[in-house]
């Protein structure tokens, strides 16, 4: 597989390969600065398909060639040879279990190995992980807004980046804990479930009920045939007869399609309700207006009366679905017609009946629903979820931190973009709640700490003084993922990351989960560590 690179890449690694220092033994983080969209977390993603990558990871001959047509033709010919000879076997890396609760400064991933191969991986692994991660955390605020019982379905195939960019959409947003995709292709992929009925375009192809062909369908039970279509027609007088509406009004060609998709998928029909408005049609004195009709939508009497067909042959709708206008307002006036259809016609599940919606969700329609309340079941989220406009990159970097021995810093004025030297082992510190409430980082040689020991710090940020914590936990937050050409540990699959990803959010402290103003969560150093990253401070100066 030829390696995903930025030029530059290719330019250091031939310097160092020129000053023979290419098998410098070095290491190498990969982090973030700040939580994403205002929040406090990242969810690490991107894990399992670096890996891929690491284990494909060489030069074939087309990309030497290539290579040689764009480096300087004063580029020695062996080191063209020495790149068709090179691998990804002397790296180590180490990385947080993919699905996992990320904060800013701490490493998603470290990378250990020659000095040539450990750079020239920068920009793969910063591709594969920073949209992962993004568009994982968008996913998770959705479902953190929606809470748990609310149905998510990812539809931003059409609104994506590209199909690269849809496909890792589908398969990340499910990560973050959405609930299936409506992209076939990375519901074959990824075993990801994939969901969709009808669109607008499906009802206004028909204009009249004799387009309906054929008309009959098979009770569940067995039986004859049914004409499902004046069975639906019978029952459309019914329901109008108790919304007080005349069924004359009911578009015609919206209930051929409603009838049309019921007899093809029986036990699978949902209807769109919001093809045609019927508000024209209503009398215009308000006093006339039946309360339980006074969604402005023609579909609903249609859909009742086609729902109540197919449950007299055996069979239950699974749903309805708005895509326009007051979606927490419809969604309210449309559950009590169920209910009172379901109460009327003695049908107990008709109450129930999910109601989805869609229409360019973002954040704030979601707060906008809990607010007002509403009986929305499933909600589809396209544009605001796949192409993450609050926050189009998370900004992950990938920064040395050691070579031939020697801690690396890149010294700055601005201290958020001061790295913290060394190899560090990394741990999350928990309370006795189970919280995590610090991260700490600590060189690789220091000892564990252990749960009920004191441990003095100091916070990023406020590392002119000294805190002190008592854990009631201690977890190492890395594994190593990644050694001697090979993927060193059985990967989860997607549905196993999924788990882990909502369990690992659900262990946060409110505090630090919510979406707006969270408290900062903090992330120190121990003193050995402080005392590496003053010294080679001041002999810097």
């Amino acid at each position: 597989m030829a390696p995903l690179a930025d030029l530059y890449q290719l330019t250091m690694a031939y310097g160092h390969w020129r000053a023979r220092r290419h098998r410098a033994p070095a290491a190498a983080e990969l982090f973030f600065r700040r939580g994403p969209f205002g929040g406090s977390f990242a969810l690490g993603a991107g894990l399992a398909e670096a890996l891929r990558c690491l284990r494909a990871f060489r030069f074939s001959n087309a990309d030497v060639a290539y290579l040689r047509s764009v480096l300087p033709s004063t580029t020695e010919d062996a080191f063209f040879e020495f790149l068709s000879t090179l691998d990804a076997s002397e790296v180590t890396v180490s990385a947080v279990p993919e699905g996992s609760v990320v904060f800013p400064r701490v490493p998603f991933l470290q990378v250990k190995g020659p000095l040539l191969v450990v750079q020239l991986l920068e920009t793969m692994l910063l591709c594969l992980v920073n949209y992962a991660s993004l568009v994982a955390t968008n996913a998770a605020r959705f479902r953190l807004l929606a809470g748990p019982d609310v149905k998510l379905i990812e539809m931003g195939l059409r609104r994506a980046q590209g199909p690269d960019g849809a496909l890792s959409a589908s398969k990340y947003s499910y990560i973050g804990g959405f609930d299936s995709t409506s992209n076939v292709l990375a519901g074959k992929l990824y075993d990801i479930p994939v969901r969709g009925t009808i669109a607008h375009s499906f009802i206004m192809s028909f204009t009249s009920l004799e387009e309906v062909q054929p008309r009959e369908v098979l009770p569940l039970a067995g039986g004859e045939p049914v004409d499902l279509l004046a069975l639906a027609v019978s029952w459309l007088q019914r329901v109008c007869e108790l919304l007080q509406t005349p069924p004359e009004r009911a578009n015609q060609g919206e209930l051929a399609a409603f009838v049309s998709y019921a007899i093809t998928f029986p036990s699978n029909f949902q209807g769109l309700l919001d093809t045609y408005c019927v508000r024209r049609s209503l009398s215009h004195n308000p006093t006339d207006i039946n309360p339980l009709l006074l969604h402005p939508r023609s579909g609903l009497p249609n859909f009742c009366a086609v729902a109540l067909a197919l449950q007299q042959l055996g069979y239950r709708a699974i749903g309805v679905r708005l895509d326009s206008g007051d979606l927490a307002k419809q969604s309210k006036e449309i559950r009590r017609v169920l209910r009172a259809c379901g109460a009327h016609f003695q049908v107990p599940w008709f109450e129930t009946i999910p109601i989805a919606v869609s229409n360019d969700i973002s954040e704030q329609s979601l707060e906008e629903f809990s607010r007002e309340g509403s009986e929305i079941d499933m909600i589809g989220i396209g544009t605001n979820l796949v192409t993450c406009p609050l926050q189009p990159s998370l900004g992950c970097v990938y920064k040395l931190v050691e070579v031939n021995g020697s801690p690396c810093l890149k010294l700055t004025e601005d201290e958020e973009k001061m790295t913290i030297p060394g190899i560090k082992m990394i741990y999350r510190l928990s309370d006795a709640a189970g919280h995590p409430f610090m991260d700490l980082m600590a060189l690789e040689e220091e000892p564990s700490p252990s749960a009920g020991q004191e441990l003095v710090v100091r916070v990023l940020g406020q590392l002119g003084e000294t805190s002190r914590v008592v854990p009631t936990t201690v977890e190492p937050l890395h594994r190593t993922y990644f050694r001697d050409g090979q993927v060193f540990e059985p990967l989860p699959s997607l549905t196993e990351v999924r788990t882990h990803a909502q369990e690992s959010l659900g262990l946060l402290n409110p505090a630090h989960r919510r979406l707006r103003d969270p408290q900062p969560y903090p992330v120190a150093v121990t003193e050995k560590l402080h005392q590496l990253l003053t010294t080679l401070q001041q002999a810097s100066q």
